[in-house]
């Protein structure tokens, strides 16, 4: 759930459940090795998330057509679409349903008796619309390429400093 706050001093603070941000994970894990059916018991090991948790968090996806689901000796999960067709916001309205900052946006047409005569409605709907432009815009095929980038900056940095430490070598 969602965890939306206005505290006295006039800030905002807006929290994803940890089931949010384990379903994240689970999916990236599977987009990790795109030709493996990856046993639960797998993912659960390697991203330490308990088993259980993740036995609540598959129906969810599953439900939707975002993985892909054998059975039995041999069976395992994988993505039933690509990464790149894959959205973070599509993952986390799947476990979350709505995202919308305030309840009067998360149905259309909007029921809200007020919306007519509300002042403030611009404000959340310009809101809804920059969360949800920012996390549609992520697929998970754009988490695996900003870790492989990551990842090559970091050799990169570790030969360069290698490259320094041995200097010219003297026979």
């Amino acid at each position: 759930m969602i965890s939306v706050t206005n505290s006295d001093k006039g800030s905002f603070t807006m929290k994803f459940s940890t089931r949010d941000r384990y379903a994240l994970r689970l999916m990236v894990e599977l987009a990790n090795r795109p030709n493996d059916l990856i046993p639960l018991k797998d993912i659960s090991d390697k991203q330490r998330i308990s088993l259980k948790y993740l036995e609540q968090i598959v129906p969810l996806l599953n439900k939707t057509g975002m993985l892909s689901t054998t059975r039995g000796y041999q069976g395992g999960y994988r993505l039933a679409k690509a990464p790149s067709e894959c959205t973070v916001g599509e993952i986390l309205e799947t476990t979350e349903g709505s995202l919308a900052p305030v309840s009067c946006l998360e149905h259309t047409p909007n029921p809200c008796e007020r919306c007519s005569a509300c002042d403030t409605l611009p404000v959340w709907e310009g809101l809804n619309r920059v969360i949800m432009d920012y996390l549609d815009g992520i697929t998970i095929q754009t988490i695996l390429d900003q870790k492989h980038e990551l990842e090559e900056k970091h050799r990169l940095a570790a030969e360069e400093i290698l490259n320094s430490v041995k200097g010219p070598c003297k026979l």
